[in-house]
């Protein structure tokens, strides 16, 4: 790959300019020209690509192969504090930037923003390293294992080369592959999201501030070009250069990531998923407890202004259609209450979704619809289903007789389920994880996963690490 850059327009240096975008190589900055991307009406700058520096020989260990993971803790934790304290702006900077990139409100951001060192606190950090691998002895080096016949034998979790192409649907994704990439030891390259360009980088900034030149700063690098362009991807995307591809996003992300995978260059997938509720009969024994339960309902709902994968979209309501109904325009009022990560209001109904709603209020009563088209959320009550994907705060509402019945709505695509109340869970798991649902939660709980948990069924740390045994 000697020599090889990839070079563009350059873009103008005057005010008014398109956004500039930071790269960051192996920790530090880059210097290098900037290029023009992105669309007409939202165009930003970066660097061009060489991409000789985004590889790590093979002959040569990764940076932090041999640094111990206490120490590695220790920076991440540092790098938390710095986060919070923002001394030197740097998050201030990219939110300022972000504002012209996200489809994200701008206190949805700031709020997201403010929480992003809680990513680095030290309990979370030894919670997915004890219990997605055990404990640290096997990043550490060699754990000895008794096999049957009284053999012994050494397992070692051997730091990684990964490519990731990171979601920009909410900002606590580049936390969690920056925390990810260095409890690994390996070297890390982060491809940006064009709805999220800032970042990813300002947390690597904000590490290297922390420690310059660290064995886990010089491991990571951060840059930025089209999805799916072959002229980069087909160059990077190699077993000489990585041994795996850790891809968020949707459909075509994934399917364009796939034609990349064979022997040597893995991939490790957070596929695109949709989440639903499960409301049961105890919410209609009280005022009080639908209350309580349309507001868990709502409070799923509007994660990331229903962006993320975790945010419901349709609920299932035991219970005949006029308590559905209750309960839907309950849901509705208070889809338009602002909560730490979601806005009061929201972008306005996209007009093919209009459309279909409109046809859905012409066929009153067998559907009902409640709200607007303004943002602030509204809410479709139908006998199945709509055969339509519900964005932007907007959730479905249906009616069944039994929680049992809404197990048949749920498939392999379906990420988290929420469940009200807490004590109607045990009965609905087992039957929502054979259907291949990767979560059941508290309805009201949706928001967030636990350090140290499995995440769409699988544990990450362990998926990343490349295992090797001495026998």
């Amino acid at each position: 790959m000697s020599g090889t850059t990839l070079h563009g327009a350059p873009s103008p240096e005057v005010d008014g300019s398109p956004v500039a975008v930071v790269h960051v190589l192996r920790g530090e900055v880059d210097p290098g020209s900037h290029i023009t991307h992105g669309r007409p009406d939202a165009p930003f700058t970066a660097p061009a690509l060489d991409l000789d520096r985004l590889v790590w020989p093979r002959t040569d260990p990764g940076p932090a192969f041999h640094v111990p993971v206490a120490e590695i803790v220790d920076l991440l934790v540092e790098t938390g504090e710095a986060l919070k304290a923002d001394r030197d702006g740097l998050l201030a900077e990219a939110l300022d930037r972000m504002a012209r990139v996200s489809p994200l409100p701008g206190e949805v951001l700031e709020r997201a923003y403010a929480v992003l060192w809680r990513s680095f606190q030290r309990p979370a950090l030894y919670a997915q390293i004890d219990h997605e691998l055990g404990g640290a002895d096997v990043l550490d080096g060699w754990r000895e294992v008794r096999l049957p016949e009284g053999r012994i034998a050494a397992t070692r979790a051997f730091p990684p080369r990964l490519v990731h192409i990171i979601a920009g649907n909410a900002p606590g994704v580049a936390a969690m592959s920056v925390v990810r990439g260095a409890l690994t030891k390996g070297v890390n390259l982060l491809k940006l999201p064009s709805n999220d360009l800032f970042t990813a980088t300002a947390i690597l900034r904000t590490m290297a501030s922390v420690a310059p030149g660290h064995p886990v700063v010089r491991s990571f690098s951060a840059v930025y070009w089209r999805g799916g362009d072959e002229a980069v991807e087909s160059v990077l995307f190699r077993p000489q250069f990585f041994d795996k591809l850790v891809a968020w996003g949707g459909e075509a992300t994934i399917r364009g990531a796939l034609k990349y995978v064979g022997p040597g260059f893995e991939l490790v997938s957070f596929d695109p998923k949709t989440s639903i509720s499960l409301i049961g009969r105890e919410a209609f024994a009280s005022a009080a407890a639908l209350e309580q339960a349309a507001d868990s309902g709502a409070e799923d709902a509007t994660f990331f202004n229903q962006q993320a994968c975790v945010a419901s979209r349709f609920q299932f309501v035991e219970g005949s259609e006029d308590e559905a109904d209750r309960y839907a325009a309950l849901l509705c009022e208070r889809l338009g209450v602002a909560r730490q990560f979601s806005a009061a209001g929201g972008p306005r109904v996209a007009a093919e979704l209009r459309e279909e709603i409109d046809v859905l209020r012409s066929l009153a009563p067998e559907y009902r619809v409640w709200g607007g088209y303004d943002g602030r959320g509204l809410v479709i009550r139908s006998p199945e289903p709509v055969d339509f994907h519900p964005d932007g705060k907007i959730v479905n509402v249906v009616p069944v007789a039994a929680l049992s019945d809404a197990v048949a709505h749920a498939g392999v695509a379906t990420q988290t389920v929420g469940v009200y109340p807490d004590a109607r869970k045990a009965e609905v798991r087992d039957a929502l994880a054979c259907a291949g649902v990767q979560r059941v939660v508290s309805l009201g709980r949706a928001g967030g996963m636990a350090p140290g948990l499995s995440h769409d069924g699988f544990y990450p740390l362990q998926r990343l690490m490349r295992w090797v045994n001495d026998e």
